[in-house]
């Protein structure tokens, strides 16, 4: 590779995690986003993708944006998405109307171990 930049559209390095789902599959898979920009991104994931899937992305502060695999590389590809988006917005903090959504915990289900006994509630063997 060269050192000269040919692509048209600049590109925001962050990481950012954010949901996809292949077209005719219910199962979302969690990816890396490791640059962003209006037209497409690279996302770095276990998954297995080929070039020309369609794909849904789900993008913080952006929501669902369709597009497909433009490239594949290990575990990192490319999306070109269908229609631009603000990548900016995907930088910004939570809007006011997700944080209450995003202040919702999910149950840990991590063993704990349980309170000591009460020494009076003790049985002698």
């Amino acid at each position: 590779m060269t050192g000269v930049e040919t692509r048209s559209v600049t590109r925001d390095s962050l990481f950012l995690l954010a949901d996809l789902r292949i077209e005719q599959a219910s199962e979302v898979h969690r990816v890396r986003v490791r640059n962003l920009s209006d037209g497409g991104m690279m996302a770095e994931g276990s998954l297995r993708v080929q070039r020309g899937h369609r794909v849904e992305v789900e993008l913080r502060n952006i929501g669902v944006v369709p597009g497909s695999v433009a490239w594949v590389q290990d575990n990192r590809f490319g999306i070109a998405f269908d229609q631009e988006i603000e990548s900016q917005d995907a930088r910004r903090p939570l809007k006011t109307h997700d944080l209450a959504a995003a202040t919702i915990l999910k149950p840990m289900w991590t063993h704990r171990a349980p309170p000591p006994p009460e020494p009076g509630k003790l049985r002698k063997i």
